[in-house]
This record gives C-alpha cells, structure tokens and sequence, in this order.
C-alpha cells in the first residue's frame, strides 16, 4: 500500500475519533423540553391557557417548593408533564408560585372545574385541569 494511502487512512480514522468523542452522547433517560413559555403577569398566564383552548379566571397563587423527590405519589404528576413538554423535573427542590384558576368553558356532568399552573422563575413548569371533586377528573392543558 502507499504511504499517501496510509497516511489518508489514518486522517481519516483520526477524523473520526475525534467527532465520537466531541459529540456528547444523548442522554435517553431525561426528557428534552421544548422553550417553556414566559408566564410572569397575569395576561401572560390566562393567554397561556387560552392557547391551549382553556378560558380560565385566577382565583389565588400561593408560595410552594417544589419537591426535590418526584418519584412515588407525584410520577403520574410528572409524567403529564413531561408529555406536555413542561419542565418540572429540571426545577424540582426550587421555590415556586402555584396558581389556581376557575375554567369557565368546560364543565363535564356539570362539574366544576379548575386549573393549576406552577410557575418557576416566570416560566410554565407545570399545569393541569380537574374537577373540584378532589380531582376524580384530571386533565393535561394541551
């Protein structure tokens, strides 16, 4: 074999090594999110509802931490989430604000309705809608 074809062999084996080893490998196990949406006045949360087809009336917010341990009683929780492309993951054991609305145009068996959105450093990690039966009727926003 010539040199030239050697020394082209090599290049090229060197080339790639060195992308396998630039390029990070996807880590599968953790959900990639899409840009949550900005969420830090009261229009800017209603019209976040109402782009998912919600009407919806705050009615209360309220200081929480998110737990820092998702597993166990909050996985179903999480797994919304996660299929909504909502980060709750990336900010568990944060302080947050959860705010509480009333949906106005959707009342299944005549069923009140509410809406929950936790809201971490002005950004949608989290939402829901359910009756007010204690939550026998749970739903994603989108």
């Amino acid at each position: 074999m010539k040199l030239r074809n050697i020394i082209c062999l090599i290049s090229a084996a060197a080339l790639i090594a060195a992308v396998y080893l630039i390029i990070p490998e996807k880590d599968e196990s953790q959900p990639v999110y899409p840009e949550s949406p900005a969420v830090s006045t009261v229009s800017d949360r209603i019209s976040y509802f109402a782009s998912h087809g919600w009407e919806v009336e705050e009615l209360a917010g309220r200081n929480i931490v998110i737990p820092s341990d998702l597993s166990g009683e909050y996985e179903e929780y999480v797994r919304m989430q996660d299929k909504q492309g909502l980060p709750l993951r990336k900010f568990a054991g944060r302080d947050a604000v959860l705010y509480l609305y009333d949906v106005k145009n959707y009342s299944p068996e005549s069923r009140k309705m509410l809406a929950e959105l936790i809201v971490c450093e002005d950004t949608a990690v989290a939402s829901m809608v359910y009756s007010e039966d204690g939550g026998s009727i749970r739903l994603s926003v989108d």
